[in-house]
């Protein structure tokens, strides 16, 4: 997507909450914007202030701001406290281990307190494990759906995957690597052996490796091999189901029967349907009663 408007200038921060991507691995893909907010900003939360400490140790910068902590156990208690910096004219930067915050990170409740609040928010875009995944795994992108983690229990797995088990589009899954072999097999079972897919860990890191297959292949070598890291799966959506001649005849003389003409009636369903309307109107003659 293109814009070819001229370039604006600089997004005011001052009395915003700011939602800010950090590096999913390779520390130069901190974009400029990150490294001003750390500067700058009146409080940083992060999800593990001493990893945001480290980070801005790699990039050369000095947080002079407050830092606290913001996660998934305190994000709701501490929401209206960072707001309430927000509300005085502050700037509020949010920032997660890796990636975009509220991204099966913390960063959601916070982002819904403040639209409560009618206060202003941002974001610093930047890496996600999720596009990037998404992007390498030569699967379709036109359409995609994030899942997050799988549940660990095995029915619980089990039921889930099933309801996904129809799922059209392309599905994005994270997963830890002492569950991966699992995940693969269960995922094998329900969305069938040969159900395209990628395994993907350690995205933009030294050892970044993508591997493709059909389910049942990637659920082997997982097993057969140490897969470490932070892994995606990438899946491939559910193939459309072809409706054969013989599933449909019936719907044509089902309106037949109640006053449509056969030939109209075979046009429209055949075209719906994309079969041949010449198989179907003679299927359909050949299903009529006797008269």
């Amino acid at each position: 997507m293109t814009d070819p408007s001229p370039a604006p200038g600089p997004v005011p921060e001052a009395g915003s909450l700011v939602l800010a991507a950090t590096p999913i691995g390779n520390t130069e893909d901190a974009s400029p914007r990150l490294i001003r907010l750390l500067a700058e900003a009146d409080v940083v939360a992060a999800e593990d202030t001493r990893r945001l400490h480290a980070l801005a140790g790699r990039l050369g910068v000095e947080v002079r701001g407050r830092v606290t902590s913001y996660h998934e156990h305190n994000e709701t208690a501490r929401a209206d406290e960072l707001l309430d910096v927000v509300a005085g004219g502050g700037t509020v930067v949010v920032v997660t281990d890796a990636g975009m915050p509220s991204v099966s990170d913390p960063g959601y409740r916070v982002v819904e307190r403040a639209i409560e609040r009618g206060l202003r928010v941002t974001v610093a875009p930047g890496p996600s494990a999720v596009l990037t995944a998404l992007a390498l795994s030569g699967l379709p992108t036109d359409r995609f759906t994030f899942e997050g983690f799988v549940p660990r229990k095995a029915g619980d797995r089990a039921r889930t995957l099933g309801a996904l088990a129809a799922e059209p589009r392309t599905m994005v899954f994270f997963e830890a690597p002492h569950r991966i072999a699992e995940t693969l097999s269960a995922m094998a079972d329900v969305f069938g052996e040969t159900r395209p897919a990628a395994v993907a860990r350690e995205l933009t890191k030294t050892y970044e490796e993508v591997l493709r297959g059909p389910l049942v292949d990637l659920a082997e070598r997982a097993a057969a091999e140490q897969l470490r890291g932070e892994i995606c799966v990438v899946v491939s959506g559910a193939p459309a189901v072809q409706a054969s001649v013989e599933d449909i005849v019936g719907e044509v003389l089902e309106r037949v029967a109640q006053g449509e003409r056969l030939k109209a009636a075979v046009a429209e369903v055949a075209e719906t349907a994309g079969v041949p309307k010449r198989d179907l109107y003679a299927a359909a003659l050949a299903a009529r009663p006797a008269k």
